[in-house]
């Protein structure tokens, strides 16, 4: 299936805390979205890669994206390198996108900037005729670029170049991170309190979004960074 974007993040519920109401707002314009996930989170304090890989499914079934795959890197140690590169080059030429979607370019997890630095790279070696690579049939895939690479911003903040009203959008992103029960905060839960299981984590979630729906003038928003200029028709392009 080709995807007009393809959202690639290091671990599962990245997509849905970063840009999951970006996400659920291009579906309900028309447009096909997929999410590929780098590795499985398996060094995560909280659940297991099964239990992870059921909330991915169920997360992924609530923003209604049209299909979402695991690559299977090692979490905390995949590398930027060409190994890593193809897979994802890869994955790429799959899908085909117009626009990408990846990780914060530097965050406090060591993989969130790595896997902006993979996504980012991996995106314009996807489009080297010379780089060859082969689907799962065994069929030479061609080359494919896709035409902007944008980043979402995740747990630092860091100044967006632009940022997506989400305001009807809100909730379902919130019910979408909220499918991920291993992961926050459960009153229920016997497990050890994380970062992100903290129930101040969710309330900065809420606080971020209205802070940059606050800076367009809109109740809700998510923030992205671009590495180029982004470019317009006309004034009227802007809101």
């Amino acid at each position: 299936m080709k995807l007009d974007i393809l959202v690639l993040s290091a671990h599962p519920d990245d997509a849905e805390i970063s840009c999951g109401g970006t996400i659920a707002k291009h579906i309900s314009m028309g447009y096909n979205v997929g999410i590929v996930d780098l590795t499985r989170g398996e060094l995560g304090t909280r659940g297991t890669p099964e239990t992870r890989a059921k909330e991915a499914i169920e997360g992924a079934r609530i923003l209604g994206v049209n299909i979402r795959e695991n690559l299977g890197f090692k979490d905390g140690f995949f590398q930027n390198d060409p190994e890593h590169q193809r897979t994802v080059i890869q994955a790429i030429r799959k899908f085909q996108p117009e626009i990408v979607l990846a990780n914060a370019v530097h965050d406090r997890h060591v993989d969130h900037g790595r896997g902006a630095s993979l996504g980012y790279d991996a995106c314009f070696l996807s489009g080297l005729v010379k780089i060859e690579t082969v689907d799962l049939n065994g069929d030479k895939q061609k080359p494919w670029r896709p035409k902007v690479v944008y980043h979402y911003i995740q747990s630092n903040f860091i100044e967006p170049s632009f940022i997506v009203d989400i305001s009807d959008f809100m909730e379902i992103k919130m019910q979408a991170i909220k499918a991920f029960k291993t992961q926050f905060y459960d009153p229920q839960s016997t497990e050890p309190e994380t970062y992100i299981s903290n129930p101040g984590f969710l309330k900065m979630l809420e606080a971020r979004a209205t802070e940059f729906g606050h800076a367009i003038g809109t109740k809700f928003g998510e923030g992205f960074t671009a590495r180029r200029y982004p470019g317009i028709n006309s004034l009227f392009d802007l809101s």
